[in-house]
This record gives structure tokens, sequence and C-alpha cells, in this order.
């Protein structure tokens, strides 16, 4: 099933190709967000920016939407060189580096402060973008995806005890079904294009992502809870055919690093807006109500799981203990 649903994004590629007409070479980025989310913001700044400095030799393509495929769909076809680009979500990453789990621990950081410290700090990131490039990509920028915190249909989250017996949608890691497991509650992994659906039917009860999901994907029609319990700040990272990078001269390089920084610049700061206006639609338009529970006893009960992944991991504890640094000096928001 899996080659037939590869087929799809590779006959439009082609098709892309066969009506291109000029010699310049065609830079194909994947994402699956809409055109209105900061994420393609961010790319279309990038596409403007090398087609401004390089434009005489490259031309970049943006699908988003899922055009070209699933996000795993899309990191095959970016290991392969199929495509150039795409934005894959941690949690797919951590299939081929170990050391992506780390920022699928819950409550890794103090603060969105500390957060942000720690993914613009390339000493601890170099390594760990480049640690998949035996598997074709590298990460080439880390991309906001705010706090993920949960929601639910009926019951308001105040506690870890509001959360035992109810079926909660996570993302598809061993990390988050234990940290559900901690919690209390059910863990239904699944993937993102089924929530909605399993919602509105009573298959879960709920689910955690950011405050887009609520109005984005309409999961605030259904679940009129958001509970900012902030469990988690993963970042999305965007992922470059490593063959193609080190094909680029130093000047090019230097360019397309530039165009890099600018992805995760716009992203960043359409983000903080992005986030305000599904606040506001999600409390005014779909009826939710915002929760602010006591954190620490959820930080409590997931602890036993950051013990767990550094011991059976010692690789990031570096990672980890730099991070604490950080943690130090930004301390949780009020």
């Amino acid at each position: 099933m899996k080659a037939v649903k590869l087929i799809i994004p590779l006959m439009l590629i082609v098709l892309v190709t066969g009506c291109n007409g000029n010699d310049k070479r065609i830079i194909r980025i994947g994402h699956n967000q809409s055109t209105e989310h900061p994420i393609h913001l961010g790319l279309v700044a990038f596409e403007e920016y090398i087609e401004e400095n390089l434009g005489d030799k490259y031309e970049v393509e943006v699908y988003p939407s899922e055009l070209l495929g699933s996000q795993t769909d899309m990191v095959q076809l970016t290991q392969t060189g199929a495509i150039d680009f795409c934005v894959a979500s941690n949690a797919i990453l951590e299939t081929f580096s170990k050391n992506y789990e780390i920022f699928n621990l819950p409550y890794l950081f103090a603060s969105q402060e500390a957060y942000h410290a720690v993914m613009d700090d390339k000493t601890i990131t170099d390594k760990l973008f480049k640690s998949t490039e035996k598997a074709g990509f590298e990460a080439v920028t880390w991309l906001d995806a705010g706090t993920r915190n949960f929601y639910t249909v009926k019951t308001p989250i105040e506690s870890p005890a509001d959360l035992k017996g109810l079926k909660i949608r996570v993302q598809q890691s061993p990390t988050n079904v234990e940290m559900m497991r901690l919690l209390g509650g059910s863990a239904t992994p699944m993937g993102f294009g089924d929530v909605y659906t399993a919602l509105q039917s009573n298959i879960i009860d709920g689910a955690e992502n950011n405050e887009l999901a609520l109005t984005n994907n309409g999961h605030g029609d259904v679940c009129k809870y958001y509970s900012y319990d902030m469990h988690q700040m993963v970042p999305d990272i965007l992922i470059g055919n490593y063959t193609f990078l080190q094909e680029l001269t130093p000047e090019e390089r230097e360019i397309f690093d530039r165009g890099f920084e600018i992805v995760n610049s716009v992203e960043r700061q359409e983000w903080v807006s992005a986030v305000e206006a599904a606040k506001d639609k999600a409390a005014n338009v779909q009826g939710v109500e915002f929760l602010y529970p006591d954190q620490e006893p959820f930080v409590e009960a997931c602890m036993p799981l950051h013990e767990s992944v550094l011991k059976n991991n010692p690789d990031i504890q570096p990672i980890y203990d730099a991070i604490q640094q950080y943690n130090d000096m930004y301390s949780k928001e009020e």
C-alpha cells in the first residue's frame, strides 16, 4: 500500500518536471500544512529569497497540504532526492536518529524562552541535525510548533486525575504513549488526519496539540476544553537532501543557509500572530474554554520517563544537561 501512496507524488513530480520548459534546477519543498500556516509563509519567504539571489539557476516550488504525500512519504522522497526539502515532525525523525527522542520528553523545557534558546544554540543542535547524513538527509533549521496541551470533548483537564479513563490521541511515538500511561490516561496513537473524525464519533475523548489544531483543523468544533498543561514543546524540522546540499558551491550554500535563517525567522514571527488569532476564534466562535491548571502534578508524574529515556540512551545526556542550564537561566513562565 505504501508503494501505491508514493506513486502519486512521484507522478506529480514527473508531470511538473515535464511542464517546466526551462533549464533552471527545480527545488521542490513539501509540507503538510495549509497555505495560511506559518510554515508555508516561512517557506514562501525562502522561495523569494533564493530566487532573488540565485534565480538564474534555481526555481523553488513549495507544495503544501500533503500534495507530495504524508510526512513519512515526503521524508522518504527527500532521502532519495526525488524532492529536495520537506518539513518533518520530530517524532518521525526519531526513527532515523534515536537522539531526536529527547525533544519528545514531556516537561523538558522550563519555559518557551528556554526552548527557543536551546533550539537556537548550534552547539546543541548541530550534531543532532547532522546525525541523519547516512540516511540521506540533514536538518537545516527548526520551526516553532508552540506548546502541546490537552483538549477534550466533555471533561476539563485540571489535574492528571482528570485524564483517568480517557482515550487521548497522541503522536505515534513510544515516548508519547508512555507519557499518557504515567499521567493515567489511555494513549491512542493515530495519524493527525484521522483525529477530527475520531473525536466526532467518540472513538477518542480528546487529543493534544497546539492551539492551531482547534481552528485550522476544526477540533475546537468538537472539543470544548483546552488545558494549558504545556507538556511538550516539540519542534518541526526542515530537512534537506544530503547530496543536493553537498553539491552546492560554497557561495550557493551561504545563500541557502541565509535562506534557512529566513524560514526560521518568518515562521516564528507568523506563529505568534497565528496563535493569538486561533485563541480568539476558538474562544469567541467555537466556544472553547481555556484552562490553566497547576503544572507541578503533571511534571512530577512524568519525571520517571526522563530517567528511563536517559538510562536507555546515554548519548543524549550531554544535550539534556545543556538544556537544564538554559532552564536555570529562563525560569518558568507565569
